[in-house]
């Protein structure tokens, strides 16, 4: 009976609300501008790994911490450790830098991870033959919430990720999610913004929230039929309950 109610509710999911990309109102556009590629800046409290290698390997151990080789390279965007484990590396002070051995303070505050890697890479020059450098933000993350298959806290390796990789990653939305009605949530400048972006229209691509911002929320609300799917559910199974134990009873009293 519950299977039977959750199919009947299942069905009221309007086919239109659940296709993605959508024409907008000008139907005879078939491209549109997309929103500017995200590159995130360094800021205080990120934690940089930050590796060094050259013509010299014992020379270049100088520069890496002991630790450095434990950092889980994950595989494509999400890795696979736990996001909130602790991730060796260099803290952003609260004055924007951090201590690089040999060059001590190193400001990086405000700068993308190609511009600390050129900095460090040109002041190694001094040390090293050919420096190679590597500097990766390890503690890019991102929470997937609500009506997806897979809602979890995740870790971008590669500080680039969109909406639409996040919801995969998430394994797409359940088809109780509201499609037309999915809020992202970004914390800017002490303040929180919410936007809605509307999936079922093709330009949400356009939108300054298709690029992910580390520690965004991204929240997929639940549809009508899910919650008159919950409804029905708490109001159901109690009576299918009392009516299976009324029958267990009546056929032990004719039993005996």
């Amino acid at each position: 009976m519950v299977i039977l109610v959750g199919g009947l509710l299942t069905g009221c999911v309007s086919s239109k609300n659940l296709a993605l990309f959508q024409e907008g109102p000008n139907t005879t556009v078939d491209s549109l501008n997309i929103a500017q590629q995200y590159t995130p800046r360094v800021q205080v409290g990120d934690v940089l790994s930050i590796t060094v290698s050259s013509l010299n390997p014992e020379a270049s151990a100088v520069f890496n911490l002991p630790e450095s080789q434990a950092i889980i390279q994950g595989q494509g965007l999400n890795s696979s450790a736990n996001p909130l484990a602790y991730q060796p590396g260099y803290v952003v002070n609260k004055d924007g830098s951090i201590d690089f051995p040999m060059l001590g303070k190193v400001a990086v505050a405000g700068k993308t991870s190609s511009e600390v890697n050129a900095f460090i890479k040109d002041k190694l020059k001094a040390y090293l033959k050919e420096p190679s450098v590597n500097v990766r933000n390890v503690n890019f993350r991102i929470s997937v919430l609500g009506e997806v298959n897979h809602p979890s806290l995740f870790l971008i390796n590669n500080e680039q990720v969109t909406l639409l990789q996040a919801l995969s990653m998430a394994n797409d939305l359940t088809i109780y999610g509201k499609r037309e009605n999915v809020l992202v949530i970004r914390e800017e400048n002490g303040k929180k913004t919410f936007a809605l972006l509307y999936l079922n229209r093709r330009d949400f691509f356009s939108s300054h929230y298709y690029y992910l911002h580390p520690n965004d929320i991204v929240y997929v609300e639940p549809n009508q039929a899910r919650v008159a799917s919950t409804d029905n559910t708490y109001r159901v199974v109690p009576i299918v309950i009392s009516a299976v134990s009324a029958v267990l009873v009546l056929v032990s009293v004719l039993v005996r």
